[in-house]
């Protein structure tokens, strides 16, 4: 495909700057938790987005679903609290469709502090792989270039709003295998994938 399918294929869907994201809040270290009612849980977010924070080039889609499944019950380890099954993303843009699947499924839940003041849990997500596919345009989004999935991205739960945040900062996330792409998204360049999802039933997350 020629490069400038690429470029029509991301700029209909870029916003070619990106502003500072905030590091979240102090938080004390946690050693065990509690999580009710826990079992299996969906996430529904209105947006995610994904960019290359060297270039500038942001593709936003439209909607993003998860589903999985969370530990239940109190003295529980942080590492693996929730396992992540199935996510998807709607990135569809007038000229055509562009295609972001997750690898490495199913991706893996760990927390690692909260904050009693705010009810904020902050961990990561880990295990985690996308894999981009438009005309002209082909990458990972990975921690390494390993095909093996070890990407991580930093999140937070809000108990207050039952909302998990995918935030931009504090991941591992680069673009590795680029094929095409017009210079839009290049290899080696870092990566930021965030969103907001709001978690189905609500959970309530505490440690200890």
């Amino acid at each position: 495909m020629r490069a400038g399918s690429a470029a029509a294929g991301l700029a209909g869907a870029a916003v070619l700057a990106l502003a500072p994201a905030a590091g979240p809040p102090a938080a004390a270290a946690a050693k065990t938790w509690t999580v009710s009612p826990g079992g299996a849980i969906k996430a529904n977010a209105s947006k995610a987005t994904l960019a290359d924070t060297a270039t500038g080039s942001t593709l936003n889609c439209a909607s993003s679903k998860m589903s999985g499944t969370l530990k239940m019950g109190g003295g529980l380890p942080g590492t693996g609290i929730g396992s992540i099954a199935t996510a998807t993303y709607d990135c569809a843009v007038p000229i055509g469709n562009i295609r972001l699947t997750a690898r490495g499924l199913p991706w893996h839940l760990n927390l690692t502090s909260y904050d009693a003041r705010t009810g904020v849990s902050h961990g990561t997500i880990s295990h985690l792989q996308l894999a981009l596919l438009l005309p002209g345009c082909s990458a990972a989004i990975n921690g390494t270039s390993s095909p093996v999935s070890n990407g991580v991205v930093a999140v937070s739960y809000a108990n207050a709003t039952g909302t998990l945040r995918v935030r931009p900062t504090g991941g591992s996330l680069h673009w590795y295998h680029v094929t095409g792409c017009a210079g839009l998204v290049g290899n080696g360049d870092p990566a930021q994938f965030s969103a907001t999802y709001a978690i189905s039933p609500p959970q309530t997350v505490t440690s200890p």
